[in-house]
C-alpha cells in the first residue's frame, strides 16, 4: 500500500514542474512592459518641457520685437512718458514668432512638427505665444505609428516688453 501512495504523490507533484518558470517569465514580461511605458511617458514629458522652454524663448523674442510701422511713425516715442516703448501688435508678435522658429531649426529639431497655435499681444505691451508640437514616442512609437505620427503636446508662454 505504501508504494501506491508514493506513486500517487509522485504523479500529483509532476504536474507542477515548469509552472514557476512560466510564472517568472510572465512577471519579467510585465516588468519590461512597465519600464517601457514609464520611459515613453517620461520622454513625452521631457519633450513637453522642451516645448515650454521654446515657447518662453519665442515669447521673449516676440516681446523684444518692434512693430516697424509703430517705430517709424511720426512722433513715435514722444507720447506719454509713463507708457514708454513702442506698442506690440498681433501681427508683429506672429511675425517674430514665425521668424524665430524658421531661423532656429535646431530649436525645433526634437519635434516632428511645431505649429504656432496663437501669437498675440493682448495689451500691446506683452506677447502671448502658444505652440503645439508632435513628439516621437521612443521604443513604443513603432507600435503607435499605425494610429498616429506621435503625441501632440502644447505649451504657452507670455513675456512683457519693458
Amino acid at each position: 500500500m505504501g508504494a501506491v501512495i508514493r506513486r500517487r504523490v509522485a504523479a500529483a507533484g509532476s504536474g507542477d514542474e515548469g509552472q514557476v518558470l512560466l510564472l517568472t517569465l510572465g512577471f519579467v514580461v510585465v516588468a519590461l512592459l512597465l519600464v517601457l511605458v514609464v520611459s515613453a511617458a517620461t520622454a513625452v514629458h521631457l519633450d513637453r518641457k522642451r516645448l515650454v522652454a521654446l515657447a518662453d524663448v519665442v515669447a521673449l523674442d516676440a516681446a523684444d520685437a518692434l512693430a516697424d510701422p509703430g517705430y517709424f511713425a511720426p512722433g513715435a516715442g514722444q507720447g506719454d512718458p509713463s507708457q514708454g516703448g513702442i506698442d506690440l501688435s498681433d501681427a508683429s508678435v506672429r511675425a517674430a514668432t514665425e521668424t524665430y522658429l524658421r531661423d532656429n531649426p535646431a530649436a525645433t529639431a526634437p519635434f516632428v512638427t511645431v505649429r504656432v497655435l496663437e501669437a498675440t499681444s493682448p495689451d500691446g505691451r506683452s506677447a502671448h505665444v502658444r505652440l503645439g508640437a508632435v513628439v516621437r514616442v521612443p521604443v513604443v512609437g513603432g507600435i503607435l505609428s499605425a494610429w498616429s505620427d506621435g503625441v501632440t503636446v502644447e505649451a504657452e508662454s507670455s513675456a512683457r516688453a519693458e
